[in-house]
């Protein structure tokens, strides 16, 4: 059984900036791009390494994108950055046809997604990206779920050939224990025969916490890692339809066009799901923790909300 380590947190974000300096080293095609927030998506030091190879934008994200898309075409592996609700969608048109369109070799990581940037506030919260994503053809999307599954999909989007967008989170989370790590196959982290949760990004410890919780209330459930959510692992989907008749999705983001939706469009029109998520509002300034109090997404409504579910046979 997988468990977390609240004593050992990191930011995914933090990660990343970690995976790309290791990377570098080795690998000289690699460069990086910044929309001026390099101290926040965590770019600084990369730059500061290997300034003939990062690029700051400034204020520009769609210029940030078609240059990105340009650096690709010349044989360079670009990873571009900025927050979410910047990338995903001031600048979609330039992913979509700049980079998605014509197949081009960038990688797309964008940090402080879903509700838990905290005070930036409801302007900033992006919990529509993945959405936004998901809908172009062609677009690979990876959401880490701890700072070790991140360094590992970091080498795998730079190993990979062709778009992908990498969802990265602000707030530190606890470092799980390590898993393999492919594009397109999901993790069991823990096993259970009453319902399944299937989790992505810091929702991932959220729903191992809801776990703990459910089996004092002599609820038994499986925990999933699905960390691609595009490609979604159909084999894993399918096969957790076979053994559960209750399936659970747990997201940082809208259950409009996200995990939820993905994982639904896979399974048979028997198998109940519920969505668990932000419920088509928008989020709001606060204590990352008290945002995920409010979102109902802590461990202790996560546990309500599949409890009322499953009296309720969904």
């Amino acid at each position: 059984m997988t468990q977390t380590n609240d004593s050992v947190k990191k930011a995914t974000r933090t990660a990343y900036g970690e995976a790309l300096v290791g990377l570098s080293e080795k690998n000289e095609k690699i460069v990086v791009l910044d929309a001026d927030l390099s101290h926040a998506t965590m770019t600084y030091d990369f730059s500061k390494k290997y300034g003939d190879r990062f690029f700051n934008m400034g204020i520009a994200e769609a210029n940030m994108i078609c240059m990105a898309a340009g650096l690709s075409a010349m044989g360079y592996i670009p990873f571009v950055s900025t927050f979410a609700i910047f990338g995903a969608g001031r600048a979609y048109e330039q992913i979509r046809n700049s980079v998605a369109y014509p197949h081009t070799n960038v990688k797309i990581a964008l940090t402080h997604s879903g509700v838990t940037i905290g005070e930036d506030g409801g302007s900033h919260a992006s919990i529509e990206d993945i959405a936004l994503m998901r809908v172009i053809p062609g677009m690979t999307i990876i959401c880490p779920s701890d700072a070790l599954q991140t360094r590992k999909a970091i080498q795998a989007a730079a190993e990979f050939s062709g778009p992908c967008y990498i969802r990265l989170a602000r707030m530190a989370s606890p470092i799980l224990k390590e898993m393999p790590f492919e594009i397109g196959r999901a993790n069991i982290l823990a096993e259970g025969e009453d319902v399944v949760i299937i989790a992505c990004g810091l929702m991932v410890h959220i729903a191992l916490k809801a776990r703990e919780l459910l089996r004092q209330k002599n609820i038994h459930s499986a925990v999933v890692d699905m960390h691609t959510i595009k490609p979604v692992d159909k084999v894993m989907i399918r096969r957790l339809a076979e053994r559960f008749s209750k399936i659970v999705t747990l997201e940082e983001h809208s259950i409009i066009g996200g995990l939820g939706d993905a994982v639904r469009d896979e399974l048979p029109e028997n198998i109940k799901i519920k969505k668990l998520g932000v419920t088509d509002v928008f989020g709001q300034s606060g204590k990352p923790e008290h945002l995920l109090q409010h979102y109902r997404l802590d461990a202790v409504s996560v546990m309500q909300d599949i409890m009322e579910a499953m009296f309720q046979n969904f």
